[in-house]
């Protein structure tokens, strides 16, 4: 028995893996991470760019204000059109520039500024200003940036070039750690920080129901998008198919001796077993059952690999209390991180088995397959808020449709005041993903859209709505339970990570 340290210490050590596990899904929605970024990154960078400018006189400290803007409208939207390190990096310094020609060319040649005297020439401010807009307006540079320079010029203390030098200095060191952290991280925080599409390339496939071949297909294709793809057919061996051997081989052995046909039945083991005590035929009928079913989970996996070319294990288990438990513990055995399972309901809603995996520890898929297809290359993709099934989602239906295939990433509003949000997220949410991707924004009711649209497509993928509240699901039930009359295949995405 572990002494009281070693429980305190697995506590905190769960503890720690379900906040850790929680903020990973924070961080999944992009708005998170760039505020995320923005908190640490701005701050860290106007630290290094202070500690430079106690050392170089030439870098004044009034420089900070335009820098610091300038520096979060990069990291604020870095896929954005004002997210150029050029027009960034240009800006500031023709600001600088332009600034810093009209100060010397008015002191100069029109009002002379003696040493000493505080003054500002609101002829210079005046000049330096147009000639910054006239710069920036050409060469398409940042002008709120340009501006802020141009101005301070002004009250920096120097006429210099080595203010101009400055500022293209610290605007550079800026720009260079924006770009490693685009490049380097932000436009691959998919593979980086995305746990909803790690994984999932080994797909357990219970093989229940009329249309599990289908069902089959569809793991497969998921699948074969990874390279370390398999998928694992299922087939649990019930009570009903271990009688049904049973009466076979009883009737197998009671005509033996006259050599009558045995559909399925090994002659050998019923000569050499001869009669049967209870125990006996129990368990020659449980392995009996277990090969035709192994058989037929064999035929099925041939026909996988020749089609899609993704290899094909078989598994049969004995069915146990529960058809869940023996789902999950065959996906456990059998290192799969994805369940794809048929549809299957009850009373006119999930079935228990299905409801059961959805609070398992695996992923599941639901799979309804309206007219047998196995090939989805037109799919649809409704979202409710961005997260990790979200990103799962998209990622499964990528998988399916191909380079070829079309994808539509959808969402409903109740008001056209919410819909610039609402392609802003989506916008987010599909930056990520390869393939031919559009958004769509419907100012309807989703079941009502859903049912005018989801028919010109292969497959709709929703999300199984498993972190809305017992009374929020009571209000407005889940999507899935509302298809019925959805004249096309769907599939219900479970994330079970997410109840981390």
């Amino acid at each position: 028995m572990s002494n009281p340290v070693e429980k305190a210490y697995r506590r905190l050590e769960r503890r720690l893996e379900h906040r850790i596990a929680a903020f990973r899904r924070w961080v999944e929605h992009t708005q998170n991470l760039l505020h995320l970024t923005i908190l640490v990154v701005i701050p860290l960078l106007m630290g290094v760019v202070t500690a430079l400018s106690n050392t170089v006189d030439a870098l004044p400290y009034l420089l900070f204000p335009p820098l610091a803007s300038g520096t979060y409208t990069l990291f604020s939207d870095p896929e954005g059109e004002k997210a150029s390190p050029r027009r960034f990096v240009g800006g500031l310094s023709v600001g600088a520039l332009c600034g810093w020609f009209a100060l010397a060319f008015v002191t100069r040649y029109w009002q002379h500024i003696p040493p000493g005297q505080y003054t500002v020439n609101a002829g210079a401010v005046a000049f330096g200003l147009f000639l910054t807009g006239v710069v920036t307006w050409t060469l398409d540079l940042q002008e709120p940036s340009a501006y802020s320079t141009a101005l301070l010029v002004h009250v920096t203390g120097t006429t210099q070039l080595g203010y101009v030098l400055s500022v293209t200095l610290s605007s550079l060191l800026v720009a260079s750690v924006f770009l490693v952290w685009r490049e380097g991280f932000y436009e691959k925080r998919a593979a980086l920080l995305y746990e909803s599409i790690r994984g999932d390339d080994h797909v357990l496939v219970p093989m229940t129901g009329d249309r599990a071949d289908a069902t089959a297909m569809l793991g497969a294709r998921l699948a074969a998008a990874h390279d370390a793809g398999k998928v694992v057919l299922l087939d649990v061996v019930d009570d009903e198919a271990v009688a049904r051997a049973e009466r076979e081989l009883l009737d197998a052995q009671s005509s033996v001796t006259g050599e009558s046909r045995m559909s399925g039945v090994d002659r050998e083991a019923i000569r050499e077993a001869g009669a049967f005590d209870e125990a006996e035929l129990d368990d020659v009928a449980t392995g009996q059952a277990v090969s035709t079913v192994a058989n037929r989970l064999e035929a099925a996996a041939d026909r996988i690999e020749t089609k899609v070319g993704v290899p094909t294990d078989v598994a049969v288990a004995v069915d146990g209390d529960s058809a869940a438990a023996t789902i999950l513990q065959a996906a456990h055995e059998a290192n799969c991180d994805l369940i794809a399972i048929p549809y299957a309901e009850r009373y006119g809603g999930l079935s228990p088995t299905i409801r059961q995996l959805f609070g398992g520890d695996v992923d599941v898929i639901v799979h309804r397959s309206r007219d047998g297809r196995t090939r989805w290359k037109r799919v649809m993709v409704p979202v409710r808020r961005a997260g990790g099934v979200a990103h799962s989602m998209i990622d499964f239906a990528t998988r399916l449709a191909g380079q070829t295939g079309h994808v539509s990433v959808c969402h409903c509003v109740d008001h056209q005041s919410r819909r610039r949000k609402a392609e802003e997220m989506l916008a987010d949410l599909v930056e990520t993903a390869t393939g031919r991707l559009e958004t769509r924004v419907a100012a309807a009711d989703l079941q009502e859209f859903l049912a005018e649209n989801a028919p010109a497509y292969d497959l709709v993928i929703i999300g199984a709505s498993q972190d809305r509240s017992g009374a929020s699901r009571f209000v407005s039930p889940p999507t899935f339970e509302r298809l019925a009359d959805v004249e096309t295949d769907v599939a219900i995405v479970d994330r079970n990570f997410e109840q981390g």
